[in-house]
């Protein structure tokens, strides 16, 4: 059933439609997306000035909404699109995080233009109040439907389930490859190492989401940059110690990614599972169209909707052209897409295979990158759910504090879920998140495009 769901959630429609809205945003940017970027890297250290609505700064906002986004996605969702769409999904990957990164320049914008300063002074603002205030009252319905895709998203799919999944198997495959040391739980039996990994993080993200947006924001600032500095220098080394099998694995990409070496009648399929894989772990892991990442543009200290937005399309080129480009090379060049692994195992024997040191070094950088990567993302995605539910509830702290609780729950019993169903359920609330999102995106495009002249005018 979940399967069905999620093939007609990600069909050819909204595939086409995640493309259309992103080339739509890149022909009426001109470009923006590569014309202004070493302009976004400036922005992202330049230094709020106090008087500003907002609660983080732009660099907090970015490693939250980074947090949010390099994840499971990035090490786990590379390597699924990969064994089930083959080395072509890396090349769809790319083409929508080209696109998307216009796309997310675009709804990061809105979320500032539009965002609700609450009567406590909390900042509140995404896709549900760009849809309701930029769209007109008419279409409230429009911003509750992404609410509530977007708190099952959180609660059910992206945020929880995936994240801690990932987390108890990477710990399961390093400490009890062989399931040696087993209990017995919901009448299955468990290695201790995901019992024991699955409290330990519930415990953890327990303390941190209690604290709030700040507390989530400076744990992101600590633990994103360190993390991803050193999964970067990690598959680097693979990909220098296989320099000479580069050339050769972007030919297989581009190969896959048209079905060149499919057979005749069976080309078309190959592109169009290669396609479909390629996108939605793309969109699963930079999330440019879901309207998630302008939940945390809105709290940022600024009045420039225009500077945010470059801040946060930032985030895409870091996510999916850097580091899953990363991965998914190092899974190429070491063949481990195509021998009957599934998950973070396709990972990690990439590691072992490509890294100079012993198989165990390989697997414990791996663990603890996914960790730290998987462990973030579920703080980050606790953030954008409440957010969600305080736009359909309004400020009422005792929903909001149930559904904290509601979500340290749903991670305590995501490490005994299947891994098959985990990431089917986050890619059917993934795509109808998207949906309105994308809706508002086109209808709002003009007021994109317009403030973005106002500013640059401004700007010289």
């Amino acid at each position: 059933m979940l399967k069905t769901i999620d093939d007609l959630v990600w069909g050819i429609p909204m595939i086409v439609l995640i493309l259309a809205v992103g080339v739509l945003l890149t022909v009426r940017l001109k470009g923006l997306q590569v014309s202004k970027l070493p302009l976004a890297i400036k922005h992202i250290f330049a230094n709020e000035k106090d008087g500003k609505e907002g609660e983080v700064s732009s660099f907090g906002a970015l490693c939250m909404a980074l947090s949010a986004t390099i994840g499971t996605g990035n090490i786990v969702g590379v390597a699924t699109a990969l064994v089930a769409g083959g080395p072509g999904a890396l090349f769809w990957m790319w083409v929508a995080a080209f696109f998307g990164t216009a796309t997310k320049y675009a709804e990061c914008l809105l979320a500032i233009k539009y965002r609700v300063v609450a009567t406590d002074g909390h900042v509140v603002g995404g896709p549900f109040y760009y849809i309701e205030k930029g769209m007109g009252k008419n279409w409230k319905w429009l911003g509750k439907m992404f609410a509530i895709f977007g708190a099952l998203a959180g609660l059910l799919g992206i945020g929880t389930f995936t994240q801690i999944n990932g987390i108890t198997s990477a710990v399961n495959n390093f400490f009890d490859p062989q399931n040696l040391k087993t209990i017995t739980l919901f009448g299955n039996e468990y290695s201790w190492s995901v019992v024991l990994a699955g409290l330990l993080v519930t415990a953890c993200v327990a303390l941190v989401i209690i604290g709030g947006v700040k507390r989530i924001s400076a744990v992101s600032e600590f633990i994103v940059p360190f993390m991803a500095l050193l999964y970067i220098a990690t598959v680097v080394i693979i990909l220098v110690t296989h320099a000479s099998e580069i050339p050769a694995a972007f030919v297989e990409i581009v190969e896959s990614a048209f079905g060149i070496r499919a057979a005749a009648g069976g080309a078309l399929g190959a592109i169009m599972v290669a396609m479909q894989k390629g996108i939605a772990r793309g969109i699963f892991s930079n999330e440019a169209g879901l309207g998630s990442a302008p939940i945390a543009a809105a709290s940022v200290k600024t009045n420039e909707p225009v500077a945010q937005g470059l801040v946060s399309m930032t985030g895409t080129v870091i996510d999916t052209l850097i580091i899953c480009t990363l991965t998914g090379l190092s899974i190429v060049i070491t063949g481990t897409w195509n021998v009957g692994l599934e998950g973070v195992a396709v990972t990690t024997k990439a590691f072992q295979l490509g890294l100079p040191f012993s198989e165990s070094v390989a697997s414990f950088i791996l663990m603890i990158c996914l960790v730290f990567f998987a462990f973030t993302t579920i703080l980050g995605w606790d953030y954008y759910s409440e957010k969600c539910v305080e736009y359909l509830v309004g400020d009422k702290p005792s929903v909001i504090k149930g559904f904290r609780w509601l979500y340290i729950l749903a991670v305590f019993i995501g490490p005994y879920m299947t891994v098959s169903a985990v990431w089917t359920i986050a890619d059917i609330f993934n795509g109808l998140m998207a949906f309105p999102n994308l809706i508002a995106l086109v209808a709002l495009s003009g007021v994109v495009v317009a403030e973005t002249k106002k500013y640059f005018e401004k700007y010289k």
